[in-house]
């Protein structure tokens, strides 16, 4: 329904009121104190109203269709038993500002996997939609992004999902012992007690998938295999998912080698950050060298994220832009010192 009313001092305003249908689902979508609704309200300008299942936004038309949008959407994601994070509807925000609601519809349609508790694993942005299409549709996919967009934790539910759909008969998860800052060599045990740490995100995600008696079952009985890179060496690796994290840190020998242990039914996922090269000379990453190589391979995906796709704490999102438009200004700032002095 429809009104037109006047502002003091101000052009003709729209008013419109609908009935969501479900008072406990708005509730949600409202949040606590109302916090959801204010970022929406300052987004577009509008004042919104909740009263039971009735909803009213007053300002101007195109601002109300927005506004509306986004409820609807945050509504969808509700109804589909998913949380609503800050980051979340900063993100419906923004794509419907860019008219891009109907791609964020579609990311509430059917749930990748489930974790053991029952939550529903699914992409938040599009950009991890298409990633995890990539990887449904192509043999090798590099995912290439910013912390917090997700390479790592999707890639583990793919596998999860190949594994429990008996599509591949084991699951190998790895990593490069290149660490930031620190040595291996200081910390107690042998060289798997040494790495462990740094394989710790990977046993998390499948203790979330699958809990960790199972996991712990699977480890013994090797259809789990997480190892440091240096073991891939020499091996062909069949009918298995097999990923690669943080291959920002791999040289090019390295990644070579990774990518050539490939076996009959076998998938590969590679992540890395190529902004976070812990090597000594961060020119000579693995990972930055195969992007070139293998960009016009079929069968192999390139897959980058960007900020946007950040899902963690909204304030990763805006430190990663920070950074970026530093280093960007530095980078100019050194151009035009070296075309000045040369």
């Amino acid at each position: 329904m429809w009104k037109l009313r006047r502002k003091k001092g101000s052009a003709y305003m729209a008013e419109r009121i609908w009935d969501a249908g479900h008072s406990d689902l708005m509730a949600a979508v409202f949040g606590n104190y109302d916090a959801n609704v204010n970022l929406i309200q300052k987004k577009f300008n509008v004042v919104i109203v909740n009263r039971g299942t009735a909803v009213k936004i007053t300002g101007a038309a195109q601002d109300i269709d927005r506004a509306e949008q986004a409820l609807r959407l945050l509504m969808d994601t509700v109804a589909k038993g998913d949380g609503l994070s800050e980051q979340t509807v900063r993100y419906v925000l923004s794509m419907v500002a860019d008219d891009a609601a109907e791609e964020v519809r579609e990311l509430t349609q059917d749930a990748v996997s489930f974790t053991v508790t029952g939550k529903p694993i699914r992409p938040r942005t599009v950009g991890q939609k298409q990633y995890l299409s990539a990887i449904s549709s192509n043999t090798i996919v590099l995912g290439i992004g910013p912390a917090g967009t997700g390479k790592t934790y999707l890639a583990v539910a793919m596998a999860v999902k190949a594994l429990k759909a008996h599509e591949i008969n084991r699951i190998i998860l790895t990593r490069p012992a290149v660490e930031a800052g620190e040595k291996l060599g200081f910390l107690p045990g042998d060289l798997q007690d040494k790495v462990d740490p740094y394989l710790r995100p990977l046993y998390d995600a499948l203790f979330e998938m699958l809990g960790s008696e199972a996991v712990e079952r699977d480890l013994e009985k090797n259809i789990i295999e997480i190892a440091p890179l240096a073991y891939m060496r020499g091996r062909t690796l069949d009918n298995a998912f097999i990923i690669l994290d943080e291959a920002q840190n791999t040289t090019s020998e390295q990644i070579k080698m990774f990518l050539t242990r490939l076996g009959e039914g076998s998938k590969m996922v590679i992540t890395g950050d190529i902004t976070q090269i812990d090597l000594p000379d961060p020119k000579r990453s693995g990972l930055i060298e195969a992007m070139r190589v293998l960009k016009s391979v079929d069968d192999i995906k390139i897959h980058q994220f960007s900020e946007k796709d950040v899902v963690r704490h909204r304030l990763v999102q805006d430190i990663i832009t920070a950074y970026a438009a530093y280093e960007h200004k530095n980078t100019q700032s050194h151009e035009r010192k070296k075309n000045h002095n040369g």
